[in-house]
């Protein structure tokens, strides 16, 4: 099965020079995403735009964080938690190779994967971190930013994520469309958990490709 991008100039017009080792992560998951449980059956001809161009739209939001101009000049301390098959952990990584990714997953299996993926995509700035991330906070060395996808409802992933965060550092979460929903649902425990200003931004995916949100939410300094 062909993916529906396949060939596409918007892969590399999005990824710039991250679209090389991308493919190879794309052929990597064509083959064994669905065999190992990281991708639905459903998946396996949109990979490019459900998954990595998906993942990619949150670069800007990393990038502004940071303060960098783009992505060469970007440097900093990023966390992505529940990494899973890597999304968008591995992409932001190949999208950014002078900022550190910490890729946190607690299931071994996904681990494994994860480990492989950056030995064949020769990803130079990634560590991979076997834990929960409750349990990966760094005493006096917070990260710089905060990423994830679909991996809780803001109520609960205010408490496991802004803990990860230095004091003005922020979450970056791809959500779905209930994205400000969750976030008047969790106000009270965004704000417990020293989150400040929640907001719900559209990020474009690419040109004619329907946009995704993301959730913002700063620790307080």
């Amino acid at each position: 099965m062909t993916d529906q991008l396949e060939g596409s100039p918007l892969i590399a017009e999005v990824l710039g020079p991250a679209a090389e080792p991308l493919a190879k992560f794309h052929a990597k998951l064509e083959k064994e995403g669905e065999p190992r449980g990281l991708i639905g059956p459903r998946d396996v001809d949109i990979l490019w735009e459900r998954h990595i161009l998906n993942s990619a739209a949150v670069v800007p939001f990393i990038l502004e964080a940071l303060g960098a101009k783009d992505r060469e000049s970007a440097t900093g301390q990023l966390a992505d938690v529940g990494s899973g098959g890597g999304f968008p952990g591995i992409i932001v990584a190949a999208c950014l190779p002078n900022v550190k990714v910490s890729l946190i997953e607690p299931m071994e299996r996904r681990v494994d994967w994860l480990s492989e993926v950056v030995v064949e995509l020769g990803l130079k700035n990634v560590r991979i971190v076997h834990a929960r991330a409750e349990d990966a906070v760094r005493p006096g060395a917070g990260f710089d930013v905060v990423t994830c996808r679909a991996v809780a409802p803001m109520r609960k992933l205010a408490g496991f994520t802004m803990p990860l965060l230095r004091p003005g550092g922020r979450l970056v979460a791809l959500k779905g469309k209930s994205a400000q929903a969750e976030i008047d649902k969790g106000m009270k425990l965004i704000l417990r958990a020293k989150g400040v200003n929640p907001r719900v931004v559209e990020a474009p995916v690419a040109d004619g490709l329907e946009s995704t949100h993301v959730v913002l939410v700063d620790k307080k300094k």
